[in-house]
């Protein structure tokens, strides 16, 4: 059951920091629980990471600068019993670890959750080369691949905890800098299920990540405008809640989708899909325009690549024209 906080405020602590304790934590519950890094480590687990190695040895492994390696590890682990959690920023678990993802892990039944921290404009000053807005569309593709995209720390920790019970692929793409509370803790998540987080009756904003505050921004907004916009958190990508877009088409008539990556094969590509072949209603994408990434601080960027909550207000009075068209 999920609880919805009343005001959406800065998180206590880093998405970062609830990682790496949640882990820890994982990790003395059970022995096949184990990180796996290639050399970024500290980045994600923080200056505690060698503390952490020393109260659970052998559970955390850093496999060095060889991400598609690091995989393949993970992969064979994984056939012996083991839980890997396999962290490096987005771009690098993602690119270049590619084949190895299809091969030893899609496609040879492995058990894995890949940890891609910093996707799109989260990357920030580490500018275009790491500022990955075409990961979800790489792996969209690949059979038996589970996406996740947690909005908060608390969805975050409740889904790694979901994830050492469950079996096959999974990737996690997660924040390492502060986000937006959304979510009560004790909150719980169904995977696969996406969460209604606002009810509204003329447009339904189906957002993911970083975008899930932007879209309940955005409905406040519209709502001064006498403009009634449900909001919608699609935190898993793949399998996508078709039920849920369904039914919102149905009750709204209109759907803005709102994601920190490509328009090509992201989450506007897969709302989009299950709308025209099941319910056809107007959909307006806010996204990254086919682009790469620059320098910069995160408002800055997310300006740049139009992921404000006033692009979002934008495109939900396109989509109710069109519709009232």
């Amino acid at each position: 059951m999920i609880q919805v906080m009343d005001r959406f405020e800065e998180e206590k602590k880093t998405m970062a920091a609830a990682y790496a304790a949640k882990m820890d934590q994982m990790m003395g519950k059970n022995k096949d629980v184990m990180e796996l890094e290639a050399d970024l480590g500290v980045c994600l687990m923080g200056p505690g990471m060698k503390d952490i190695a020393k109260r659970h040895p052998g559970q955390l492994v850093n496999c060095g600068i060889q991400e598609a390696n690091m995989v393949g590890v993970a992969c064979g682990l994984s056939m012996t019993g083991k839980i890997p959690f396999l962290h490096s920023f987005a771009p690098f678990i993602t690119r270049r670890a590619n084949d190895q993802i299809f091969i030893s892990g899609c496609y040879s039944g492995a058990n894995i959750r890949l940890v891609g921290s910093d996707p799109g404009v989260m990357a920030a000053y580490n500018g275009g080369t790491h500022m990955p807005f075409e990961d979800v569309a790489v792996l969209r593709a690949f059979p038996e691949i589970t996406i996740l995209e947690p909005s908060d720390n608390t969805m975050l920790t409740d889904l790694m905890e979901q994830l050492t019970e469950k079996k096959g692929v999974y990737y996690l793409r997660t924040a390492r800098k502060m986000m937006k509370k959304i979510y009560k803790d004790g909150s719980d998540f169904q995977i696969g299920k996406a969460n209604i987080i606002r009810e509204g009756r003329d447009v339904t904003i189906i957002a993911s990540g970083i975008m899930v505050a932007e879209a309940l921004a955005a409905a406040e907004l519209l709502e001064k405008e006498k403009i009634s916009a449900r909001v919608v958190d699609m935190f898993t990508i793949k399998p996508i809640d078709k039920e849920m877009i369904i039914n919102c088409a149905r009750a709204t008539g209109a759907i803005v989708t709102a994601e920190n990556h490509n328009i090509i094969n992201g989450l506007g590509s897969a709302v989009c899909e299950v709308v025209t072949e099941n319910c056809l209603v107007p959909v307006e994408r806010v996204g990254v325009q086919d682009c790469f990434g620059e320098v910069g601080d995160i408002p800055y960027l997310m300006k740049r690549f139009h992921l404000t909550a006033d692009d979002i207000c934008g495109k939900a009075r396109a989509a109710i024209a069109r519709k009232r068209g």
